[in-house]
């Protein structure tokens, strides 16, 4: 019963996942006269995001009873904007962690290696699939090191909570997201008030100085760390319209379809 009960379990995250995937392609659909090469590229660009950020959003929900208990460390957005803190070293050590280890870090890689592998972009390894090893495990590096040197270290030093606050319902649609986007410059202290978001800004440069060490000589450029670094505080708030949003299209949207 029970292994039937988990394959049941997956089944239905599949399910929500083939759901998730048909509405975005249909919200992206556009006139026959306009698509043009830009267009279906920014197609496959949206498909792409969704199935690497949809498929770990279910698979994490799928293992989120596996982490109940007094040990598990809360890697999911906040909804309470009364949650207590994460103020302790030892915290944010864990959390930093479980984030770098959750499904969407895994989602997050291979987004960015198959972009950049398919513009030929940095990090600028070449073609093929070796080039192509190379680019996922430089963007899982770029994660790892981000995460580290962001929601660990300046988040200890300077006192920042490192996790994602929802705005939530109640408000309208352009306010979260805007909010999900300010998030990048602005984010919430230990002591429950708001500061300017160093965790992100800091932590996305010492990851830039940090990859260096691995890129490839051609992306190594004044311009292309510049870049880097630049990409690297707006992805932030960018990624941040996940968790905003996905508990609500989760809940309101794809459970609809049961």
């Amino acid at each position: 019963m029970k292994s039937r009960s988990g394959a049941g379990a997956y089944g239905q995250k599949l399910r929500e996942l083939l759901v998730f995937a048909g509405i975005l392609r249909s919200a992206i659909r556009v006139p026959a006269t306009l698509a043009s090469y830009p267009t279906r590229y920014l197609k496959t660009v949206v498909l792409l995001a969704a199935l690497c950020l949809g498929a770990p959003l279910c698979a994490q929900d799928l293992a989120q009873p596996l982490s109940a208990g007094g040990t598990s460390v809360q890697v999911d957005p906040v909804s309470d904007p009364q949650s207590l803190p994460m103020s302790s070293t030892r915290e944010k050590w864990n959390y930093f962690l479980h984030e770098t280890a959750s499904p969407l870090t895994f989602g997050g890689g291979a987004f960015n290696a198959t972009f950049s592998q398919v513009t030929d972009t940095d990090p600028r390894y070449g073609t093929g699939s070796m080039a192509y090893a190379e680019r996922f495990a430089a963007s899982m590096t770029d994660i790892a090191s981000q995460n580290f040197f962001g929601d660990f270290m300046v988040a200890s030093v300077l006192h920042e909570d490192p996790r994602y606050y929802r705005e939530g319902q109640g408000h309208t649609f352009w306010s979260r997201a805007g909010y999900s986007l300010s998030r990048a410059l602005v984010i919430r202290k230990d002591d429950g008030g708001e500061t300017f978001n160093f965790d992100n800004v800091l932590g996305s440069a010492c990851s830039t100085g940090f990859s260096d060490l691995y890129y490839p000589a051609a992306s190594r450029t004044g311009r292309a760390m510049l870049m880097h670094f630049g990409i690297d505080v707006a992805d932030n708030g960018f990624v941040n319209l996940a968790p905003e949003f996905w508990p609500d299209f989760r809940d309101k949207v794809l459970r609809r379809h049961h």
